[in-house]
């Protein structure tokens, strides 16, 4: 399914293989698998390969059918890749707004990504449970239930459960790029 949705994208942005993995910084034979649903992509990998594509991750994630209003808590659309200690879910209807609204769950000393990344837009975010580390530029932030952060995107920055439990939080995307 994720490597169909990533296929078709791809297919109608006339894009070949080898265009979206060097956009991507992967090579075109795990694209390939990728597409083929032979190999699972990290999210990092994931991410690299929507904005090669210009949508937002969880744009692999969501039908073209018309939305309701109501997210209810168990049909809320859901990115966990395997071998991941990460979970996010779409708390919006779907990406057509300006702002993105995510719940992530990370299991203890897990982040949300090798290295700090940076991409377009702004975030704020509020620990629901646990403790977070929030690598923000040559800055740590440690946050706990409760505390809430802002920035912008284009500073790198990374996600850290910093706790003994899972890390729960709620965090807003502007625009949609995730």
């Amino acid at each position: 399914m994720l490597g169909s949705r990533i296929r078709s994208k791809r297919l109608e942005k006339n894009l070949s293989l080898r265009e979206v993995a060097d956009k991507a910084g992967l090579t075109a034979s795990f694209l390939s698998q990728v597409e083929r649903d032979l190999a699972e992509p990290s999210i990092t990998s994931l991410r690299r390969i929507a904005e090669a594509l210009g949508v937002p991750i969880f744009y692999f994630l969501l039908n073209s059918a018309e939305e309701s209003p109501v997210v209810r808590k168990g049909s809320r659309k859901v990115l966990r890749l395997p071998e991941s200690h990460l979970v996010y879910e779409l708390l919006c209807p779907d990406l057509n707004r300006k702002i993105e609204m995510v719940m992530g769950r990370l299991a203890p000393g897990a982040s949300t990504c090798d290295e700090p990344l940076t991409h377009a837009g702004e975030e704020c975010l509020v620990v629901i449970q646990g403790t977070m580390d929030v690598d923000l530029g040559s800055t740590v932030h440690r946050l706990e239930e409760g505390d809430s952060i802002y920035y912008f995107c284009s500073v790198p920055h990374k996600l850290t459960n910093a706790g003994s439990a899972d890390l729960v939080f709620i965090m807003a995307i502007t625009p949609p790029t995730f």
